[in-house]
């Protein structure tokens, strides 16, 4: 066997990591517009980063400059979109991963009528896209909710954001469905946990004491029940559309055969299994609502809310893989860091320079779990190392370990297909260098593009091919068959 003939081989971006144009052309100011890049602090406190008050985030509305926020301005995409889905398309992309920022449609998430200037910038893009063939995968919901949701309402804590994100949505098949078939409504879904705010906009300070759990699974719950009436809204709106969920893979061993570390990393799978079981079999399972009891959190719902989940599930499975982790029972074993979660050192695996460990076999094991659980399509949307990447003098750059690291997660993604897991596509995290999600780094770089720019913000933003940009083409060309 090998992939499909059809295989979506390309990348994957969100509008807040490489846009820019934050206060562009009507858009309103989302959550990431006020995500700061700590230089003093260490890149693997993930919670030093997320860390968000309600004076911090006050701070950052008063502060009109993006030098210490650098989602306001990305890698100017805004304007460099045409150039940079050339060189997609010079690299062969099938298909690209892209979200909508919320905040171009509806600015503060409440109006009645959509932004005009947004719709068009977008309508664009996927005219571009749809010139090089290349197959748009649309996250609805990436990182980028309204800010003015957050301060209102503590964001998805309030039932009203299903009605406003909803609104949202249905604009957005109306709007692009004619470019579109593939969606998705929230990129890593399970995440509103470990980052609340930018998942959710959950500002900490507006919570109840002691009650930040009630919360968050209050906030995931009114998610699923606006992923579920999206879409049906994408399926009546869109003929043959296809409206998938996402999950953060954080598949997780135990670190030795003793049966607690097995049991400790049993409960961490089948807690990020549970958010892609309610949105793929309908309900929440019964395992989850017990520990939802055990934890003390009473999930507010409507009568018809379980109707709507039974009734609207996703059609395929999409999941970001970047690492594996382990878990155990001995509390001073070493920890290390990975996708904004920390987890017992690996002593097998490589570690990249912010601590994520590296496992093309995790890759595999986690193909094999997601399909025989859930028996629906599975699409891998995020996967990458990040990597600090020297330019030489005559402007080439030398990222072997980039090469490396793909070609041996390309491999094991092959292996999982010959044992029969159905896979529409890989998307690479990310084509072209963009800013940190967890960190807002510059130097923490995914792409086989190099975009000339440093953290603070300085540069050309001139676009540079990595060796990693000629290998990925190979790659597509002859659909995953050669890879050295």
């Amino acid at each position: 066997m090998s992939f499909r003939k059809d295989f979506l081989w390309g990348g994957a971006i969100s509008a807040n990591q490489v846009e820019g144009a934050w206060n562009s052309d009507g858009k309103g100011m989302s959550v990431a517009d006020v995500a700061s890049y700590k230089p003093n602090l260490n890149v693997t406190d993930y919670a030093g980063h997320n860390k968000i008050t309600l004076s911090m985030i006050k701070e950052a509305i008063d502060d009109k400059s993006t030098k210490f926020y650098p989602k306001r301005r990305g890698i100017n995409f805004y304007n460099h979109y045409k150039e940079d889905i050339a060189l997609f398309a010079e690299m062969g992309f099938k298909s690209l991963r892209l979200s909508i920022a919320w905040t171009r449609i509806f600015p503060t998430g409440e109006e009645n009528e959509p932004n005009y200037d947004g719709i068009k910038y977008y309508e664009n893009i996927f005219k571009e896209l749809k010139k090089y063939n290349i197959e748009p995968i649309v996250t609805l919901s990436h990182y980028e909710m309204p800010l003015n949701l957050s301060l209102k309402y503590n964001g998805w804590v309030d039932r009203k954001l299903i009605g406003y994100f909803v609104k949202f949505s249905k604009v957005c098949f109306e709007s692009f469905g004619k470019y579109v078939k593939y969606w998705l409504t929230f990129n890593e879904i399970d995440s509103v946990g470990r980052h609340p705010f930018i998942t959710a906009g959950i500002i900490p300070d507006q919570c109840e004491e002691g009650k930040l759990n009630n919360a968050i699974y209050q906030a995931l719950h009114h998610q699923y029940v606006a992923a579920a009436l999206a879409t049906k809204e994408c399926h009546e709106i869109i003929k043959d559309s296809k409206m998938g969920c996402m999950l953060t893979k954080l598949t997780t061993y135990p670190n030795t055969c003793n049966p607690n570390d097995v049991l400790l990393s049993l409960s961490s799978n089948l807690g990020n299994y549970s958010h892609a079981d309610i949105q793929i079999f309908g309900e929440y399972p019964k395992l989850h609502k017990t520990f939802l009891k055990n934890l003390g959190v009473e999930i507010k719902m409507e009568d018809n809310d379980e109707i709507i989940l039974k009734e609207n599930t996703a059609d395929y499975l999409a999941f970001s893989y970047y690492m594996s982790r382990t878990e155990s029972s001995d509390s001073t074993k070493e920890k290390t860091a990975g996708n904004t979660i920390m987890g017992v050192k690996n002593p097998y695996l490589p570690s990249t320079e912010w601590g994520w460990q590296i496992d093309p076999v995790g890759l595999h094991i986690s193909l094999i779990e997601l399909y025989d659980r859930y028996r629906i399509p599975l699409m891998i949307v995020e996967n990458g190392m990040g990597a600090k990447d020297v330019v030489l003098e005559d402007g080439t750059i030398h990222d072997s370990y980039r090469i490396e690291y793909f070609k041996e997660h390309i491999i094991e993604m092959k292996k999982a297909v010959d044992m029969g897991v159905d896979l529409l596509g890989y998307t690479s995290w990310a084509p072209i260098d963009c800013i940190s999600v967890s960190t807002s780094q510059m130097s923490k770089r995914y792409g086989f593009i190099y975009v000339d720019q440093d953290d603070d913000g300085n540069g050309t933003l001139k676009r540079l091919k990595k060796d990693s940009f000629f290998w990925y083409k190979k790659v597509i060309s002859t659909n995953g068959e050669i890879l050295e």
